[in-house]
């Protein structure tokens, strides 16, 4: 019988309920402690024993080969996609070919950690220990931090330019061609492979290169086939013991499904999403880059949901089960960082995007049956990752943007809105083709690209400390902690006589630490290429095939990179502050200023004239153009500069190969925060920085539509790396429809009118949270947007969650 097609929802808010099958396989994954799991580390120490004398395209193959054809793996009692990452699930693998020397320092404090805890068991921490030897000045780490130059590397030990996670991880920050996979499986990147390594000429040595590549290629194709091969066989041997018919049915139907995907193309909607969850799961395995994403997962799986809906072989209910089942299983995947490295990630996030809406190729709605789908799993699943982006353009429907708003209610700090009005455009501006640009999706955070064809890291480079660059310039070019002398001397704040100095000496200041920023960055990329390339994740993205290189070495269409800016508020309110009370009222001397810092606000007075700091100069986020048009000014140098440095693969083959803006700060504003003394905005020492380009904490106080204006005013079509801005309500607000329906009208105000790139919104209550803190056993999945992630409230550490409780409560 051919079923009739309906619309996934009539009823807005009628996002239905999870099956009870799913009901109690998210209970189980609730319920799993996070352990650090060796199983991996031990596999690749093996491997690189085995292969370390082969080419390293090679090499890392045969890592993943032996990763795959010996972890454990298991199939959970309720699910019906499978794979896993590690022995048990929220289990975090170690990689030590990236970083062991934090691991085995960290041992013994894992469980003590004041947020972000992981456990482990003695038997593991004997394990790695016994490995440790053999990654002593082998690991990225070590290469990548011995090839520093000494200057830089004095930023990046004293916490001016961070780049932990590029020293100690892989990259991620991408999302591979999924649609090719689904539609015409692994066998056709095998067959092109072949026809590559066929017109080779191996005298001459760079086609010599693209041998061992494809090489590789054909390794971990062969790899991950005997992967899912392997789930087959365990699907059986269960289905022989299964408890009832049922399960022996989905059992035997897994089996069916794995041995031909994602080898063979999909045929249907469910070997269709099996083969999506497959791939993301091995990219992840293979490397513990985090911020793979699935891109846009309702334009490619909506064609088999049709197909499949026709025939009358699926139904909506059951599309979604599967959905709420990808969601489940994208939250099995964990990942364990050094403390360094977690209080710049709080909240254990993977950053692993789903994009729905925006437009086709040819510039029509793309909102289809799927997109509507996608909110119901995402809101019965009521998880914090994976995260959801709704691309925004004017030509959304407002019922699909009032769905989107009661998403939002559910209070999982999501959807996320890109806006498609100044990201295409952005692109295109960039030598993006058209067809390209519109079909972007969000990676990780807020950044975008276009995938499958973009390489890694369109954001999620270096960070620069915004606030604390400002403090050394006000000292000379000297960091007051340590005393070092990084930057020439351009004055001391105290003998400066007027703003324009000290902006002159914050331009030339700013402009050097960006040209060190690179350094330190190129340093990463270049350790990551010649030692630790990824080749499936290259061979599932264009065109490294074509080109027989690895998306390091140029393999990509395009290539374009980002860092990430920190603390851009206060940097506002603080020139606001010195520009109007130092220089132009002349209420507070310089001298009286630089001492109060220096002294933390702690001396004599000094109270007193933090107060005045607070209240008496105007604070970014009120729409005043005169502390605005102060960050965008001191924003425009670190802009120009960057735009000067081109990536490691420039010239090498990708459109592209420069660089941009991008204030996705994730909570690096916490972990900043604490290495940066008092600032001139009245913010105390240690305290934590403000996030992306949000206004600092109760300092908007105009309302939602000045925080819109202020941030519009900010240089958007040059910072493509994402504008990244949180909001926050009370779920009360969002409780009349007339405020639902105030909100769309905002939300496209500041799209359409104000051009404005993204917004995401907290909403829950600043006495949810507080109890929360108080009583976190009755709130486990109490879920809060971070920064351009969501996480589970009670995991954060109390100085994250102070940070998201004092965020300003907006109203409509």
């Amino acid at each position: 019988m051919v079923m009739t097609k309906v619309a996934p929802t009539n009823t807005l808010g009628d996002f239905g309920k999870l099956t009870p099958k799913m009901d109690r396989y998210r209970e189980e994954i609730l319920s799993a402690k996070p352990y650090v799991d060796p199983e991996r580390a031990v596999l690749t120490t093996e491997a690189y024993q085995k292969y370390q004398d082969q080419q390293v395209d090679i090499l890392r193959a045969r890592v993943l080969e032996h990763i795959l054809h010996n972890m454990t793996i298991f199939i959970e009692k309720d699910t019906l996609l499978v794979g896993n990452q590690a022995q048990h699930n929220r289990w975090a693998p170690v990689f030590p070919e990236y970083s062991m020397n934090w691991v085995i320092d960290e041992l013994d404090t894992f469980e003590k950690r004041s947020g972000d805890v992981f456990y482990i068991t003695d038997d593991a921490k004997e394990e790695l220990r016994k490995i440790a030897p053999f990654w002593q000045h082998n690991t990225l780490e070590d290469r990548g931090y011995a090839a520093f130059p000494e200057k830089s590397k004095l930023f990046y030990d004293l916490g001016i330019i961070g780049a932990d996670g590029n020293i100690t991880s892989g990259d991620g920050h991408i999302a591979v061609n999924y649609e090719t996979v689904i539609k015409y499986g692994l066998v056709s990147y095998e067959k092109r492979i072949k026809e590559e390594m066929d017109q080779l000429d191996l005298t001459d040595i760079d086609q010599q290169k693209k041998l061992y590549f494809y090489q590789a290629g054909l390794i971990v194709i062969r790899s991950v086939r005997d992967f899912a091969k392997r789930y087959a066989q365990l699907a059986e041997q269960e289905a022989a013991q299964a408890a009832n018919a049922q399960r022996h049915d989905e059992l035997l139907e897994i089996a069916r499904i794995m041995r031909k995907i994602p080898y063979q193309p999909a045929d249907s909607f469910y070997e269709a999403i099996q083969s999506v969850w497959l791939i993301h799961l091995v990219l992840q395995i293979e490397s513990n880059g985090h911020s793979v994403s699935y891109g846009r997962l309702d334009q490619y799986l909506d064609p088999f949901y049709e197909k499949d809906l026709s025939n009358g072989q699926i139904t909506a209910a059951k599309a979604t089960e599967l959905l709420t089942n990808l969601c489940m299983k994208t939250l099995t995947i964990n990942k364990v960082r050094s403390w360094a490295h977690t209080e710049f990630s709080a909240g254990s996030p993977l950053y692993q995007n789903i994009t729905i809406g925006g437009q086709t190729k040819d510039g029509k709605d793309a909102v289809n049956s799927m997109s509507y789908l996608i909110l119901n799993a995402i809101v019965q699943a009521h998880l914090p990752q994976p995260n959801l982006t709704v691309r925004y353009h004017h030509g959304l429907s407002d019922h699909f943007m009032r769905q989107c708003v009661e998403v939002i209610k559910e209070g999982l700090g999501m959807p996320a809105f890109n806006n498609d009005e100044i990201i295409i455009p952005s692109f295109i501006a960039r030598g993006i083709k058209k067809e390209d640009a519109y079909n972007y999706s969000a990676i990780g955070c807020v950044e975008t690209a276009v995938p499958g064809k973009w390489g890694y890291r369109c954001t999620g480079m270096s960070f620069i400390n915004f606030p604390r660059t400002l403090l050394i310039v006000m000292n000379g070019g000297k960091d007051p902690e340590s005393g070092k002398q990084l930057l020439p001397n351009y004055g001391h704040f105290t003998e400066m006589t007027s703003y324009d100095e000290l902006f002159a000496a914050w331009d030339k200041s700013l402009r050097e630490i960006t040209r060190q920023s690179v350094i330190i960055e190129n340093t990463c990329d270049l350790a990551l290429e010649q030692n630790y390339p990824d080749i499936l994740c290259s061979v599932l993205t264009e065109d490294c095939i074509g080109r027989g290189k690895t998306i390091k070495e140029g393999g990509t269409i395009y290539d374009f990179i980002s860092g990430l800016q920190v603390g851009i508020a206060n940097l506002a309110d603080s020139l606001a502050a010195i520009k109007k009370l130092v220089f132009k009222e002349k209420k507070i001397s310089p001298q009286e200023l630089w001492q109060a810092l220096t002294d933390n606000f702690q001396g004599a007075n000094q109270e007193e004239l933090r107060q005045m700091l607070i209240n008496d100069a105007p604070k970014y986020g009120n729409d005043n153009d005169e502390v605005d048009q102060l960050i965008v000014a001191a924003y425009q140098p670190y802009i120009d500069e960057i735009s000067k440095y081109k990536n490691t693969r420039y010239g090498r083959g990708p459109i592209g190969g420069t660089r941009y803006a991008g204030t996705s700060s994730i909570s690096a504003n916490v972990g900043q925060g604490h290495s940066t003394l008092a600032t001139p905005d009245g913010r105390y020492a240690r305290t934590p920085l403000s996030e992306g380009c949000s206004p600092a904490h109760s300092m908007d106080t105009d309302g939602p539509t000045a925080v819109f204006k202020s941030v519009s005013k900010l240089n958007t079509k040059s910072i493509t790396g994402g504008v990244l801005l949180n909001q926050k309500m009370s779920p009360q607000l969002l409780r009349s429809a007339d405020n639902c329906e105030k909100l769309v009208m905002l939300l496209r105000t500041f799209f359409n009118r104000l051009h404005g790139y993204h917004v995401q919104y907290n909403v829950v209550d600043k006495k949810t949270l507080v109890d929360a803190q108080k009583h976190p056993d009755k709130h486990r999945d109490l879920i809060v947007r971070v920064a351009g992630y969501s996480a589970f409230f009670v995991g954060l550490s109390k100085e994250t969650q102070d940070d998201i409780i004092e965020r300003t409560e907006q109203s409509i």
